[in-house]
């Protein structure tokens, strides 16, 4: 299951928690997914979650995996 998530602190990302692996982060830009890495250091203040599907067009898995908001 994936959550995903945008966070004022960085606008120009998507945030994404991974069932089994946990916090990524990836550009948010098409095919974006491809670039994640670990995230560290997230203030949940900032983190709102979002429909997964804003995020299709950076490549994120397939809707089976995800958990819509």
């Amino acid at each position: 299951m994936i959550k995903v998530y945008r966070c004022a602190m960085h606008p120009k990302q998507w945030i994404a928690y991974v069932e089994g692996s946990g916090w990524v982060i990836f550009p948010a830009r098409e095919n974006g997914w491809e670039s994640r890495q670990a995230a560290r250091g997230l203030d949940p203040m900032y983190l709102r979650q979002v429909p997964v599907q804003m995020a299709e067009s950076a490549g994120i898995p397939a809707a089976e995996f995800c958990d819509a908001a």
